[in-house]
């Protein structure tokens, strides 16, 4: 077993006995991850509230969290300059590994349109007879050569960068599950409704 598999194993582990136990939202505060120049980021800079996503591109739960809450949170929190997101790969399988890296391909605005795409067809590509080439597809709408996609989601050494990211969190942050939510150093576990985080971001940003 190399290490790629080992760290799939544990994260996916993680995930698993996470849903044992409530999942939810955590009242304690984790140390605020700091925000990097390579993460990908949707929103102005100097917005009050920085939300950091941990999600994994086949799993359902972070796709319902995407197709409604987010969406509504883009059109408004981040629009109006309230707030920014920033999205971090945490890969529960080999398959959402390699998405990922097809992801990591797109540049800019484009990317966060891509990762709609992908979770807005999850079903579609994802349990497909053969998902890597139904991934194919789906990237060339993005605008990526069957050419580029074979050598995004074969290369080594960005699936390993993106699986230290996840193992970092995983120690760092605690992320156990996905989706998770990080925001100003508040944990949000699960899929939550517009409504239920829409609140909280308004208690979050009047905290003193």
């Amino acid at each position: 077993m190399n290490r790629r598999q080992i760290v799939l194993g544990s994260v996916a582990l993680a995930a698993f006995a996470a849903t044992l136990g409530h999942i939810g939202i955590g009242r304690a505060r984790v140390a605020s991850p700091e925000v990097f120049p390579d993460d990908r980021v949707l929103g102005t800079a100097d917005a009050p509230l920085t939300i950091i996503e941990y999600s994994s591109l086949t799993c359902p739960h972070c796709a319902a969290l995407h197709q409604d809450a987010l969406l509504r949170i883009k059109a408004t929190w981040i629009a109006d300059g309230r707030a920014r997101l920033v999205y971090r790969h945490f890969p529960l399988d080999g398959l959402a590994l390699r998405a990922a890296a097809a992801a990591n391909c797109i540049e800019g605005e484009a990317y966060f349109g891509f990762l709609d795409l992908l979770f807005k067809n999850q079903q579609r590509w994802a349990r497909a007879e053969d998902p890597v080439q139904a991934l194919g597809q789906l990237s060339r709408l993005a605008g990526l050569s069957q050419g580029q996609f074979e050598s995004c989601v074969g290369n080594e050494g960005e699936m390993d960068k993106i699986l230290a990211g996840a193992e970092t969190a995983r120690k760092d942050l605690g992320v156990q599950s996905t989706p998770t939510l990080i925001v100003n150093g508040r944990k949000i576990e699960g899929a939550r409704s517009f409504e239920e985080l829409d609140a909280l971001f308004a208690k979050i940003v009047a905290e003193p």
